[in-house]
């Protein structure tokens, strides 16, 4: 399986973290999962 920043549990990780409520480290490694979510953070500060 491959995420994404399209995919609704990168979005849902991006939000959470945004909001203050999870960090980049509770985001599970879980095929590239971490990564597009660091990703789409990295983006979003640009």
């Amino acid at each position: 399986m491959v995420f994404t920043k399209d995919s609704r549990i990168v979005q849902d990780y991006v939000l959470l973290i945004n909001k203050g409520l999870r960090t980049l480290e509770d985001v599970p490694d879980l095929f590239n999962l971490k990564e597009v979510v660091e990703q789409c953070l990295e983006e979003q500060e640009q």
